[in-house]
């Protein structure tokens, strides 16, 4: 009878665990912009890596700084050596939940507000903060966006005086992710 019991939970815990969704992307597009009206500052990486659990809502979140492409090389090499030291701190993470992910229905095609909550990670510095995005469900794909404001001083970047006219306190995060199953 024990051993029937057993093979019972078993097969639960692994039907649980099949229906519980995984979805996964490396090709993530982060951006931000971070300009004032003296320059034009908006960067771009294709290629951030991210995990979504649909059953528990938790979200992970990477992407090399490096990463990150300017229109002018300079730029880049200004914001990779001056501003966020990449050869000392190389990637940014976010680690969190979706708050409201039992109203996300990963089996009915549509559009889902969410509301995250979790830690940023940029330039050593963790940070507690709160993102209201959306999730799209198409398929088997998932797709997330979200758009949200990070003050550059929070993260201890030192802006020279020279150029702080020409950079925005806060940069405007955007993310546009295409998620597939996680297999």
């Amino acid at each position: 009878m024990k051993q029937l019991a057993f093979t019972i939970y078993i097969l639960f815990i692994s039907l649980a665990s099949v229906s519980a969704q995984k979805y996964f992307t490396k090709t993530g597009y982060i951006s931000f912009e971070a300009g004032t009206a003296l320059e034009d500052i908006v960067a771009a990486n294709k290629a951030a890596a991210s995990v979504l659990d649909a059953a528990t809502g938790q979200i992970e979140f990477a992407v090399l700084i490096k990463g990150f492409e300017f229109r002018r090389a300079l730029m880049q090499e200004h914001f990779n050596e001056n501003y966020m030291e990449s050869s000392k701190y190389p990637k940014a993470s976010f680690k969190g939940t979706i708050a409201n992910i039992r109203e996300v229905s990963f089996q009915k095609p549509g559009n889902y507000s969410i509301t995250v909550k979790g830690t940023l990670e940029i330039h050593g510095i963790k940070k507690e903060i709160t993102i209201i995005g959306s999730i799209k469900v198409s398929g088997n794909t998932i797709q997330t966006l979200a758009k949200f404001p990070v003050t550059i001083s929070d993260y201890k970047i030192a802006i020279p005086g020279i150029v702080s006219d020409k950079i925005a306190k806060t940069a405007t995060v955007s993310v546009n992710c295409n998620y597939t199953v996680l297999k």
